[in-house]
């Protein structure tokens, strides 16, 4: 079997998609539709979908009522094989969609709001890409409309009249109003072709569609949100190796505004947290200090050595300009025993400090072997606790891995040992593609590029040498008040100068050296780092 063709970050231009109409579809596609009181609007989007050009035999539509009043039911004018499935626990979209999901026979996924009205050739524009590769997510075009004229219609009328190809005719006279941000992005990026890793912020999921393969390869729909949960759902679908395709024969009307477009301040002051603690491509709703997620931006995964070098390299990660990662310690950690036993002569002594050090560190897991995959954006691989990075190693690495959309960073040691920085969602899109006979290795520069430095000449440093701050409380007797209080508004103006920037409201110059105290010149923040 021949491999897929390979598609390089998120060009999707590379592929070439069959005519509409001029081609032989083979796999069967569900349409998944998440239903909460849309009694008004989902006959007409059954009934745009039983005008499909994609054979019926090939397409199966689920309704998925998530707990409506009354209970939704099957209008008459639908696809010959359509099935409605009741939400019995949980509620929200995502929920409904996974559950949806679960139900699904056909090969290909296609999510469809309870408020759309297709286009005949819809459901064949967004098939053709997953005949291409199975780790397409096509995304549709589609344009907010006033329903109202609509509502009057019998549904069969409507239904014919996609078939016949008349659905842009449905609304004349009526403003077409766009998914403008969408647009706009889509207008930057040549329709996603040099978007990278952010085009999965714009997988929206009211018309998009997936391989179940790649879905359930993926996390899938986080169930426990409510709003933003296509959103999520694209930042797991590329973490799995996925390619956003924007395909604009994938046409569909959405019959009124949708919530985004009416509550748009609301709905991102909801969506900020949920979003910034599970997507980690989403960098400007993250702090840049100070803060952990539940999904990382970087894993770092260290094999446990001697108690002193496993430790300063921990340290070193943990004290550096990366504050949003997890450490994977990988150790015989099972081992460590509460048996009588002379401390300093326990046989496990090494292992015991290394757990000691970091058991309640919540950026610090001890596993028991590496991780065979991760959440986290990036992953680094240290081959040893041999070297440490600098503070500001690791966040110039991740940053030339952004600028060059790059999938991963080789850094070889003196010993001939390498440490591997690699982008998860690149690992994955190897994974899928490679076959038998292909060099992973070349296969990862070619879908995203790799380039290979000494760890020596980024910042990577002997462990003995990396130097971790700790704090300095030296036995003195007590400063006046007076001078004491003076520091203190010292101290506190630089830590202003450094939040508020160079210009102070208060027409205060920032500190110079000559105001600081001699024993903190040359150091940063309240406790600073030679």
């Amino acid at each position: 079997m021949s491999r897929q063709p390979v598609v390089r970050h998120n060009d999707w231009g590379v592929l070439t998609p069959p005519a509409l109409g001029d081609w032989e579809p083979r796999l069967s596609v569900t349409v998944v539709i998440p239903t909460f009181n849309y009694q008004h609007t989902l006959p007409y989007v059954l009934a745009g979908l039983a005008a499909q050009s994609y054979p019926a035999h090939l397409l199966e539509v689920v309704v998925v009522d998530d707990q409506s009043t009354p209970p939704q039911e099957l209008p008459d004018v639908r696809p010959d094989n359509t099935r409605l499935v009741r939400v019995e626990e949980g509620w929200g979209r995502a929920n409904a969609c996974h559950l949806g999901a679960l139900a699904a026979e056909g090969d290909v996924l296609h999510w469809y709001d309870a408020d759309m009205l297709p286009y005949r050739e819809e459901v064949e524009a967004h098939a053709r890409w997953h005949h291409l590769i199975d780790y397409a997510v096509p995304g549709g075009d589609k344009r907010f409309v006033d329903p109202s004229s609509l509502l009057d219609v019998d549904p069969a009328v409507v239904r014919e009249r996609v078939a016949a190809g008349e659905a842009a005719d449905l609304f004349p006279d009526q403003d077409h109003e766009p998914h403008q941000w969408v647009e706009d992005y889509w207008a930057k990026t040549d329709d996603l072709r040099t978007a990278g890793p952010r085009a999965q912020r714009f997988h929206i999921g009211m018309t998009g569609s997936v391989s179940k393969a790649l879905y359930f390869d993926s996390q899938g729909f986080d169930r426990s949100l409510r709003l933003g949960e296509d959103m999520a759902l694209g930042h797991e679908l590329a973490q799995a190796g996925g390619v956003f395709v924007v395909d604009r024969e994938a046409r569909s009307w959405h019959l009124g505004r949708s919530q985004v477009l009416r509550r748009a301040e609301q709905v991102n002051r909801y969506n900020d947290p949920y979003l910034a603690d599970l997507v980690p491509t989403m960098r400007p709703k993250r702090n840049r200090r100070g803060r952990a997620y539940q999904v990382p931006y970087l894993e770092v995964v260290v094999p446990a050595g001697s108690a002193d070098e496993t430790i300063h390299v921990v340290d070193s990660l943990l004290d550096g300009d990366v504050p949003d990662l997890r450490v994977s310690v990988v150790g015989p950690w099972g081992g460590v025993h509460e048996d009588r036993v002379q401390p300093v002569e326990d046989p496990v002594l090494e292992t015991r400090l290394v757990h000691r050090s970091y058991v309640h560190e919540p950026r610090v897991r001890l596993v028991e072997s590496a991780p065979a995959t991760s959440d986290a954006e990036f992953v680094l691989t240290l081959p040893d606790v041999s070297l440490a990075p600098l503070p500001a190693t690791l966040s110039a690495l991740l940053d030339d891995l952004e600028r060059t959309h790059h999938g991963a960073r080789l850094l070889t040691y003196d010993s001939g040992a390498v440490a591997r920085l690699e982008r998860t969602a690149a690992l994955a899109r190897v994974a899928r593609l490679v076959g038998d006979g292909d060099d992973p290795e070349a296969l990862l520069d070619e879908t995203f590029g790799v380039k290979t430095y000494r760890a020596a000449a980024v910042g990577f440093v002997p462990v003995g040498e990396r130097d971790v701050e700790r704090f300095t409380l030296g036995a003195r007797p007590p400063m006046d008040p007076a001078k004491s209080e003076n520091r203190l508004m010292k101290a506190l103006r630089r830590g202003d100068d450094g939040a508020r920037g160079s210009t102070r409201a208060d027409g205060h110059s920032p500190a110079t050296p000559d105001d600081l105290g001699e024993s903190e010149h040359g150091k940063r923040g309240l406790f600073r780092r030679r």
